[in-house]
């Protein structure tokens, strides 16, 4: 018990106020880059955690998409409160309906099958009819009302038909 090591509360402060500081201190009007910041964050706190790099890099990315920083030419900076906000690339997004409030928004028809019921006791909904017999239906019987008379087709391929002969006559 003697060997273990009480945890002390660390008195660095969190990355992004530490960054914001490096900044303010460095003062330079193009911004400050990642080294200079990394070594001036070296210089003021002394236990800073084994990771200190990658842990720098991950809140400069973190802090620059968020916008609370801005990279130009390497260089971090604190965004202009009057410039305009910078849009992304692509189009824009279209803009969003004003709604009047009070209105309950009518949700359309769900698309697709609509879903079995949940009941699992629920009785199965009936057949429109009796049930169909399995396989192919049986071919139905020729109606005589409407068929020409006479014997019935011969099995195959009708012969084919062949021209009168022409009589030609001699002088």
């Amino acid at each position: 018990m003697a060997a273990e090591e009480v945890s002390k509360p660390s008195t660095t402060p969190q990355y992004p106020e530490m960054i914001f500081a490096a900044i303010a201190a460095l003062n330079d009007k193009n911004g400050s880059n990642k080294s200079a910041i990394s070594k001036y964050i070296e210089s003021q706190y002394e236990d800073l955690p084994p990771g200190h790099e990658t842990l720098l890099v991950h809140h400069l990315s973190k802090m620059k998409e968020s916008g609370e920083l801005v990279l130009v030419k390497n260089n971090y900076m604190r965004p202009d409160p009057n410039a305009p906000p910078r849009r992304g690339r692509g189009r824009p997004p279209k803009p969003k309906l004003q709604v009047p409030a009070g209105t309950v928004d009518a949700s359309p028809r769900p698309r697709g099958r609509p879903p079995k019921p949940k009941d699992p006791n629920a009785p199965p909904p009936a057949p429109a009819g009796p049930p169909r017999p399995r396989g192919r239906p049986p071919k139905k019987a020729r109606l005589t009302g409407n068929a020409p008379s006479g014997p019935p087709r011969p099995r195959g391929r009708p012969p084919k038909a062949k021209p009168p002969f022409a009589v030609v006559g001699f002088d």
